[in-house]
Parts: C-alpha cells; structure tokens; sequence
C-alpha cells in the first residue's frame, strides 16, 4: 500500500470519529511553529497551578504525519488522566473522571479538589515555591487503538494542544475560536519506520 492511500485510510478513521470536524495534515513549517508555541506555552502558567510540559504534543511532533482536527462537545476524550501534576519527578495530583471518585476525593482533608483536578496532598503546596519550585503540569500522549489498527500503521498517538497551537490550527483551517469547539493532534509512523 502506498504512503498517499495510508494517509487517506487514517484521514477517514479520523473523521469517523465521533464530535469530529475539520481534519488538516500539518506541513513541516507547521509543524515548527508549533513546536515553538509548545515552548513558550510550556512557560506560562497553566491553570494557575504550574509551568507546563506537553508530552503528548512533543511526541506527535516526532511521527511521521500529523493531523490536526477540530472537535466539539461530541468528543470523546481518551482514558484519562489527561493532565498530571508532577513536583520533584512525582505525581502529586490529576485530573478525574469519576465523579463518585472526586466526592471521595473531596472528603479527605489532605486532598485538594479544584474542578476535576485532584491533588492528592495539599502538604506539597506549601512546601513548595510557585517561582522557583513550581508544579509542572503534564499533557501526555495518549493512544489511538482506531488508528494503530490500519495496515502499515503504528504508533497512532493523540495529543491535546496547547491555547496558542490550538488558536493556529483553527486559523490554518479557516476558523474562528467557537466556544465548545477544540482542536487535537494525531501523529503516526508509517510500519516501516517502526522495524
């Protein structure tokens, strides 16, 4: 099978995803520039809470093709966690799903619940300082088992962009920024470059 059919095989999973809309294949200069958004957004402050690091973003810059495809509220997000607290290499605190498990999560006094974002142990937020020590929030990369499963496919992965990447791959598709509208990368390696 050539590169051209596999590409379009991926493009129609993509789009028989659920709450998915426009897709886009990123260029090489898209590609670079966002990457140097990822960089700067890794700076700022995400949710109030701590600098960033978008693995998942950093790992799709790396396959071989790149999506970018917008969503809305149909979307089903991957398992989570979605978002991983980390201080000092350990995880301190993620996102959660479950609502019965916040409720749990809220009842102990040592657990800070913030919308769906647990921390396990309040302690480490005094401990720590937000300029020199802060915490670092975690986007991983997620799996695509749909993907992963076309012939000369692998390692189909998803990422959730950073605001400034986000607000790019809409301007390239020629969108406005429509509340409950998003965007999600999906980067893979063609089989040969799996061996």
């Amino acid at each position: 099978m050539q590169r051209d059919e596999i590409i379009e095989q991926v493009s129609c999973c993509i789009k028989n995803m659920k709450g998915v809309g426009d897709i886009l294949i990123l260029t090489d200069q898209d590609r670079e520039i966002i990457r140097e958004l990822e960089k700067k957004a890794d700076q700022m402050t995400l949710m109030g809470l701590g600098i960033g690091d978008n693995k998942g973003v950093k790992q799709v810059l790396e396959n071989d093709v790149i999506f970018a495809f917008t969503t809305n509220m149909d979307f089903k997000w991957p398992a989570g966690p979605n978002v991983i607290l980390m201080h000092h290499g350990c995880v301190v605190g993620e996102d959660v799903d479950d609502q019965q498990k916040l409720e749990e999560f809220k009842c102990c006094k040592t657990n800070l619940v913030i919308g769906n974002i647990v921390i396990y142990d309040t302690g480490v937020l005094k401990r720590m300082d937000g300029k020199k020590d802060p915490l670092v929030v975690v986007m991983p990369p997620k799996p695509c088992p749909e993907v992963d499963e076309v012939p000369m496919v692998c390692n189909a992965t998803l990422a959730s962009p950073s605001p400034p990447s986000d607000e790019y791959m809409k301007e390239r598709m020629g969108l406005q920024n429509i509340h409950g509208t998003g965007t999600f990368m999906l980067g893979f390696d063609f089989e040969c470059a799996c061996e």
